[in-house]
C-alpha cells in the first residue's frame, strides 16, 4: 500500500510543479511563493482543526531541523524557474537525479541522523538508467 501512496505522491507532485508554475508565470516568483505557502498555511491549519491535533513544539528538537522550511521556500522558487525552462517532466527527471544521489549520500555516511544504509555498487544500475532515460528525454524534448 505505501508504494501505491507514494506512486500517488509522485502524480500529484507534478500537478503541483504544473500549478505553481503556471502561478508564477502570472504573479512572478516572489509573489506565487508568497501565495503558495499561505494557502498552504491554511490548508495545514484547516486539517488541525478538523482533526482537532493540538499544535506544540517540542524544545528538545535540533534547530536545524527546523531549517526544512528554508528548503521548501528554495525548491518552490527554484522549481518555478526549472519548469518553466524545461517543462514538467524534464524538470522532475532531473530531480529524481538530485534527490536519488543525494540520499545514497545521507544513507551511505548517516547524515542528520539516519541510520547508515552503505552503497552497494549494484545501485549504480538505477542510477545509470535514470540517466539514460533524462538524455532520451532531452534528445526526443
Amino acid at each position: 500500500m505505501i508504494y501505491v501512496i507514494t506512486l500517488l505522491i509522485g502524480a500529484i507532485n507534478s500537478i503541483m510543479i504544473l500549478l505553481n508554475g503556471t502561478l508564477s508565470a502570472s504573479y512572478g516568483n516572489l509573489s506565487s511563493s508568497i501565495i503558495i505557502h499561505t494557502v498552504g498555511l491554511i490548508g495545514i491549519i484547516f486539517v488541525l482543526l478538523i482533526t482537532k491535533t493540538r499544535f506544540k513544539l517540542d524544545r528538545g528538537i535540533p534547530l536545524y531541523l527546523y531549517s526544512a522550511g528554508f528548503i521548501g521556500i528554495g525548491t518552490v522558487l527554484l522549481t518555478n524557474v526549472s519548469y518553466a525552462n524545461l517543462g514538467v517532466s524534464l524538470h522532475l527527471a532531473l530531480s529524481l537525479l538530485g534527490q536519488t544521489v543525494s540520499s545514497l549520500i545521507i544513507d551511505h555516511f548517516g547524515l542528520l541522523g539516519m541510520k547508515t544504509a552503505k552503497f552497494n555498487p549494484k545501485k549504480s544500475v538505477g542510477l545509470l538508467l535514470i540517466v539514460f532515460g533524462i538524455l532520451v528525454m532531452t534528445v526526443y524534448k
